[in-house]
């Protein structure tokens, strides 16, 4: 079965970086996208930023563009997120998503990563 793992949080002073990734191992016949989610106690999860495969399309969170950026290593089957100049509203965990087709004729397949916590703060 698919497994997403997910690397690269910590504490980082605001205005600070940090580098996101997260590798899909397992059979993957289509990885159709992948994204960044991220959730913080008592608010909905939500999209941070996202790469659509059939339209090799990126989309980013408002609050993220300019900062965020979203790449991709298909050979090795690994998304990651940079983040540079980090607020402390970018405090979250940080999940990893993805949609999978493990097979020409199987349907489309949601996984999810453990998640990651990224800290802002001085």
């Amino acid at each position: 079965q698919v497994q997403l793992v997910e690397s690269g949080g910590g504490l980082v002073q605001p205005g600070g970086s940090l580098r996101l990734s997260c590798a899909a191992s397992g059979y993957i016949f289509s990885l159709n996208a992948m994204g960044w989610y991220r959730q913080t106690p008592g608010r909905q999860r939500e999209l941070v930023a996202a790469v659509v495969n059939r339209s090799d399309t990126t989309i980013y969170a408002d609050s993220v563009k300019g900062r965020f950026t979203i790449s991709k290593n298909d050979a090795k089957n690994t998304m990651y997120l940079h983040m540079n100049d980090l607020k402390p509203e970018d405090t979250a965990v940080y999940y990893c998503n993805a949609l999978i087709q493990a097979d020409l004729f199987d349907d489309e397949t949601e996984f999810w990563g453990q998640g990651v916590q990224v800290t802002v703060s001085s």
